[in-house]
């Protein structure tokens, strides 16, 4: 199977890349377990100073990566900029600090020294989205070399130059031969390369679908995982939360990364039914200022969707939320545009039972769902099978501390716009996966936490 390389705005495609092969990819999986056995060895100071020449690199490359995004998943080039350069950060934040993270911790237990040690464990396979080209791949494999392990990269099929250039950051950095590889090869042959007893752990950016088949292929070798799957999050407009910000970080947390193919995109907006005239007509007024077009153009700020089945699964969930009363306040149809293009829709009146209530819609959709008291307002956040992030809007510090733990999800962000930092712990529950990346969290995922007792 050839993996295309296709402009999703212009539909040009600037190359096609073959599998490896089955030797090749043994040559891979050899390479990458001699190395840990090496690299395991190395010291946090060695470890640091090449995750900080690994940052500089892409800080002096972040132009030309911004440009493969834009060409693949059809990025704005100032969204793939950004991209990058919270990579970059990333790098940094754990080699300053990942020493200390995994730092032997004593045990307080009477009678002899007692402590524990986070120790790596070995080669980690990465299964990795098209959305966040770098920012997903790197927020794993930056604390995953700091802990000591190696990493195995299966990317998206449509960002091949995308992983080969993550690979090239490596080498370009310094680090040694195999401490992380790309691995050209379609997602059938993935099982082959959990089952291998080389590997002893995966992590996965992606579909609840994909995430289900590649956590039951791992349990089945009982090897550790990391899930990142898909997100419904809420989006709760209080009567008394200042709606003008409200609206402004609606429109901006919902078009984040170009054109809300995002997981932790806000995706439904419940709104109480006091101030919804209101903030609808505010929504409306943002997407108007909204430029759709081609993503290497510095003006604009919504480019294509990546792919075209993407485009035409949101064209279906809001054709049938129509079909079934949801109503166009703006949006709504696709254009003439060539290229996956769909235009920012905002609709209200949509009720439980439509798909952009029920469904998780990976685009630039704004789905309005009104309430009138407090408790139907968590009920219907809560109304999904998903659970990564959510956002409340509301200026009643009491009403925060009542609602905040009443939310099913791995974050609330009060007031303000859903966001990872490599600072804080990111992950979700119930649907939306398991494990935690970033932070002291992330780091500690894939390490042996190791308990010593000395008489």
């Amino acid at each position: 199977m050839a993996i295309i390389s296709k402009n999703p705005a212009t539909l040009e495609v600037y190359g096609e890349y073959e599998e490896i092969s089955d030797d090749v990819l043994e040559s891979k999986t050899s390479l990458a377990s001699d190395t840990y056995n090496a690299w395991k060895e190395t010291s946090f100071e060695e470890r640091k100073n090449l995750l900080l020449k690994l940052a500089k690199y892409l800080r002096e490359n972040k132009e030309s990566l911004a440009q493969l995004a834009s060409i693949e998943m059809g990025k704005t080039l100032i969204a793939g900029v950004g991209e990058v350069e919270k990579c970059a950060l990333c790098c940094e934040y754990y080699a300053n600090g990942g020493e200390g993270m995994l730092k032997p911790q004593a045990v307080n237990i009477e009678g002899s020294e007692q402590y524990i040690r986070f120790d790596p464990i070995g080669v980690v396979l990465a299964v990795m989205p098209w959305n966040f080209p770098f920012w997903q791949v790197y927020r794993f494999i930056a604390p995953a070399v700091m802990a000591g392990n190696v990493g195995l990269l299966k990317h998206a099929s449509n960002v091949p130059q995308c992983a080969e250039a993550i690979e090239k950051s490596f080498k370009e950095a310094g680090f040694p031969e195999g401490i992380f590889q790309n691995l050209f090869v379609s997602s059938h042959r993935v099982e082959k390369i959990i089952r291998d007893s080389r590997v002893v752990a995966v992590t996965l950016t992606g579909s609840e679908k994909a995430g289900s088949s590649v956590a039951s292929i791992a349990g089945s070798e009982i090897k550790k995982t990391v899930m990142e799957l898909g997100g419904s999050d809420p989006f709760m407009v209080c009567k008394d939360a200042d709606l003008k910000k409200a609206g402004e970080v609606a429109v901006k947390t919902r078009m984040q990364n170009n054109v809300g193919q995002s997981c932790i995109a806000a995706k439904r907006f419940i709104v109480h039914e006091d101030v919804v005239k209101e903030f609808e007509q505010i929504l409306v007024s943002e997407v108007a200022k909204l430029v759709v077009g081609d993503p290497k153009d510095s003006s604009t700020t919504v480019g294509p969707l990546a792919t075209e089945q993407g485009m035409i699964d949101v064209e279906t969930q809001v054709q049938k939320s129509v079909e079934m009363g949801a109503v166009v306040l703006a949006g709504g149809s696709r254009g003439d545009m060539k290229g996956y293009y769909y235009p920012p829709t905002v609709l209200t009146n949509v009720k439980k039972g439509m798909p952009v209530y029920d469904e998780e819609v990976f685009g630039p959709v704004l789905p309005i769902i009104t309430f009138k008291t407090e408790d139907e307002m968590i009920d219907i956040a809560n109304d999904t099978p998903y659970g990564l992030s959510a956002t409340l809007f509301t200026s009643d510090k009491g009403a925060i501390d009542r609602i905040v733990p009443k939310i099913d999800s791995g974050s609330v962000f009060v007031n303000k716009q859903v966001s990872s930092d490599p600072r804080a712990p990111f992950g979700g529950i119930k649907r939306s996966g398991y494990g935690r990346e970033l932070s002291e969290y992330g780091i500690k995922e894939f390490v042996n936490v190791k308990y010593i007792s000395i008489s």
